[in-house]
């Protein structure tokens, strides 16, 4: 019975050691771009005037919302009259976005949805080659920030959407996308959280990501905020009911 309980409890320690190894589940603020603090005051600020019903979250394809090349001309039509915010900022990994939750920007505003994209940043690998965080790890830190925004906004309703395809066809980018995005489809549970892959609304039919829609190969042109919209708007819209 002893031999159980210390197995048990070595068990316990060591799931909680791989968690604290694990950078995507550890807030993290950023020192580039030198703007970074700034921004995030700047939110900081917005949420405190309150009044937001549709906050959208995460990395610079969250951003893009306001970019001329991408979403800007969609914004204004169909989410600001729903008094939407954007809390974007390019760069942006999961750690950084749950320092952020962390640190203000969930303050004094009680949306009805929340449309959280990121982990695109923590996939793939460092200029040196090491990975930036493995697959269990991303979806782990995706699943820790999921709760973290929770705990401050019980009412809110989650939108949570999958990793968007970059990458050639053939880089190996594209299965860790998929295979975090099979993980992430687990924390669904067809009440306050949806998971949303609009990742086929992105490929043509042999499975290329055109440059029409993603001229970097990363992040969508207007063209590509177009598809976004117009494939996550049922869902939203039911959100928002």
């Amino acid at each position: 019975m002893k031999v159980r309980f210390i197995l048990l409890l070595l068990a316990a320690f060591n799931s909680l050691q791989a968690f604290a190894d694990n950078t995507a589940t550890i807030p993290e603020a950023r020192t580039f771009p030198t703007n970074w603090l700034v921004r995030h005051a700047a939110y900081v600020a917005e949420a405190k005037k309150g009044g937001v019903d549709l906050l959208f979250l995460g990395d610079s394809i969250t951003d893009g919302w306001r970019w001329a090349n991408g979403g800007s001309k969609i914004w204004p039509q169909l989410y600001a009259p729903r008094h939407a915010a954007n809390f974007g900022i390019g760069y942006d990994r999961i750690q950084n976005v749950l320092w952020r939750v962390e640190n203000g920007e969930l303050e004094n505003i009680h949306p009805k949805v929340v449309v959280l994209l990121i982990g695109t940043n923590n996939s793939g690998y460092e200029d040196n080659g090491q990975p930036r965080n493995l697959t269990p790890e991303i979806i782990e830190g995706v699943s820790n920030l999921v709760r973290q925004v929770q705990i401050r906004l019980p009412h809110t309703k989650i939108l949570l959407l999958g990793l968007f395809p970059r990458g050639e066809k053939t880089d190996p980018i594209r299965e860790q996308v998929k295979a975090v995005n099979a993980g992430l489809a687990k924390l669904g549970d067809g009440g306050k959280i949806k998971f949303l892959d609009l990742g086929e609304k992105f490929l043509t039919p042999d499975g290329t990501l055109s440059r029409d829609r993603f001229p970097d190969l990363l992040h969508p042109d207007a063209k590509g905020y177009q598809i976004w919209a117009d494939a996550m708007e049922p869902t939203l819209a039911g959100m928002l009911k």
